[in-house]
């Protein structure tokens, strides 16, 4: 198991978050020299992915050796930019089956981020906030202790939220808890904190990230966005073979009405409705989509 608090944590011991001379190659001379006598002291922190990033864990490590801080340049083409494969869509229309599939075909990192506002909801409910107060649920979050985690599962790595070191893989998937989740997920603040703290996930490499605003609010960036749909008659019996319950109408009214990151196509997302075709078919065809427009295809 691979557990971080965010970009500015140092306790990892995983090999593979090290600082690589390949990554910065003009900063691992001066420190090798520097270093030369600590046996034991090279792990400088991790590649969280981004420059910014990198030039944190560099200059905590100047300073630690009281080395100078005057010409800190890093070659941007050194620098590993993780790929995000975006896939949004309306409910029931088989973003986590395909995101899965899909994430284990390429050996990427799948993220679901629905479960981390379900994580909220669920806190905001053990600790008696009233969700329909916005006010009361942004400062929950902006108080709660978590660390980002990515465990293997079945062959596939997933990113957990933790709370308090704790993942409440059952407790987010009850009714009470899916009853919360729209109107902790509505408030402005709490999808701001959910955005930076999603975009740290590229600490733990590729991703494919499933949720409502990912192309259009979380990795606008990325050039693999998706967006699933199908007829509101076939994610209705989706979920009634799930012994679920939901009015999907109303639900894709507040997710695309809402004020902070409606839900919405991205702009140059490829849009796929599944109605007539099956998981399989699906993933298929993302995969197919995403392999055409890989670096190593051109």
């Amino acid at each position: 198991m691979f557990c971080d608090s965010g970009i500015e944590s140092s306790r990892h011991k995983n090999k593979k978050s090290r600082l690589c001379e390949e990554d910065v190659p003009e900063f691992f001379p001066e420190t090798r020299r520097a270093t030369a006598a600590r046996p034991g002291r090279d792990n400088f922190g991790r590649e969280v992915g981004t420059e910014v990033g990198i030039k944190r864990v560099i200059c905590r490590l100047r300073l630690r050796l009281g080395l100078r801080f005057s010409n800190l340049k890093l070659k941007t083409e050194h620098l590993k930019h993780p790929i995000v494969i975006a896939i949004d869509g309306t409910s029931a229309s088989g973003k986590s089956t395909n995101s899965k599939l899909v994430a284990k075909a390429l050996g990427y990192v799948y993220v679901d981020t629905g479960a981390m506002y379900r994580t909220l909801a669920w806190y905001c409910l053990k600790k008696n906030v009233d969700v329909n107060d916005a006010k009361a649920v942004a400062n929950a979050c902006r108080r709660w202790k978590t660390d980002l985690c990515c465990v293997e599962k079945n062959h596939l790595r997933v990113v957990h939220l933790l709370v308090d070191g704790y993942f409440p893989e059952k407790e987010i998937r009850t009714p009470e808890t899916a009853a919360a989740v729209s109107h902790v997920a509505a408030i402005p603040k709490v999808r701001d904190w959910m955005k930076k703290k999603q975009r740290e996930c590229i600490q733990f490499g590729n991703l494919v990230m499933e949720g409502r605003d990912i192309g259009t609010n979380v990795f606008p960036e990325t050039d693999y966005k998706f967006y699933l749909d199908a007829t509101l008659a076939e994610r209705s019996a989706r979920r009634a073979a799930d012994g679920v319950n939901e009015n999907l109408a109303a639900r894709d009214q507040r997710d695309s009405q809402r004020a902070s990151a409606p839900l919405m196509i991205a702009l140059g997302a490829k849009v796929i409705n599944n109605s007539d075709m099956t998981s399989e078919q699906t993933s298929g065809l993302l995969l197919a989509e995403i392999r055409a427009r890989l670096p190593q295809a051109k």
